[in-house]
């Protein structure tokens, strides 16, 4: 296991943190966000993923004191949350423990500082992965749809029902993600994730955090969002259906076969 430097004596001591966040025209917030995000206790990264931004995203953050890699092309947030995490594990070196890894969205501004609440469960091992609880957010305009579907698909499928399966405020140690990979594409990531990783015997947590973010309203746009959201949420949901019948499946025909081991 990757992780198994982390339970050394004094590595807990040692262990760093690496903020990522995946940004798409963030302009507006991204400074602030970075600023809060360097103030968190043992971060001593802080990553922005330019996600094909046609604004002056990755000019801002790295003014701000972000490190920046950019896509040339739109890719999604899965992808950026993959770039990161490799351009994180480069940074890594042998004689620490992999840096975990923080998950934020770029639109957080000063609230970023808020994620800190996620970091004390992993490092101190009780679990493998936080996901933040956000407060109810001024101008929602949701009604609970995407998340309900969400909810019920980890629900059915692991036996742990999250309050907010949709959160994409997360951290996680480099075992629990390299587990995961490869995300599921677009809005379904955090869903897929949850389910991956529970269903091979990873823990999770739920951390209240107060922070603030620009929800999105009942106008068209946010009709439309909410709508692909849903979609991608089913995708992934029913592509780990597909998965999981067709292991029993192979179990069934494969002579001697055994049920697969979890961790742990």
């Amino acid at each position: 296991m990757t992780e198994a430097t982390t339970k050394e004596p004094g590595a807990r001591s040692r262990q760093r943190v690496a903020v990522v966040i995946p940004a798409k025209d963030e302009s507006r917030r991204i400074a602030a966000t970075v600023r809060a995000a360097r103030a968190i206790p043992r971060v001593d990264l802080v990553l922005v993923v330019d996600d094909g931004s046609e604004d002056s995203t990755q000019h801002v953050a790295r003014d701000a004191g972000a490190v920046v890699v950019r896509h040339s092309h739109n890719r999604g947030k899965a992808a950026a949350m993959e770039t990161g995490a490799a351009v994180v594990a480069m940074r890594d070196t042998p004689d620490r423990p992999p840096r975990l890894l923080l998950f934020i969205d770029g639109d957080l501004g000063e609230s970023a500082v808020n994620t800190a609440s996620l970091v004390p469960p992993v490092l101190e091992g009780s679990a493998d992965f936080s996901i933040a609880l956000l407060p109810p957010q001024l101008g929602a305009g949701g009604r609970g749809i995407v998340v309900g579907a969400a909810r019920r698909a980890i629900a059915t499928m692991t036996g742990w029902t999250p309050t907010q399966p949709l959160s994409g405020m997360r951290c996680l140690t480099r075992e629990a993600f390299e587990a995961a990979t490869p995300l599921a594409r677009g809005w379904g990531v955090e869903t897929g994730m949850t389910i991956d990783l529970l269903r091979q015997g990873f823990t999770a947590v739920e951390v209240p955090c107060e922070l603030r973010h620009r929800p999105s309203g009942t106008d068209l746009r946010g009709q439309l969002h909410r709508a692909a959201q849903y979609r991608d949420v089913q995708l992934a949901v029913n592509a780990r259906r597909v998965r999981r019948a067709a292991g029993a499946l192979r179990s069934t025909l494969t002579p001697g076969s055994s049920a697969p081991t979890t961790r742990h």
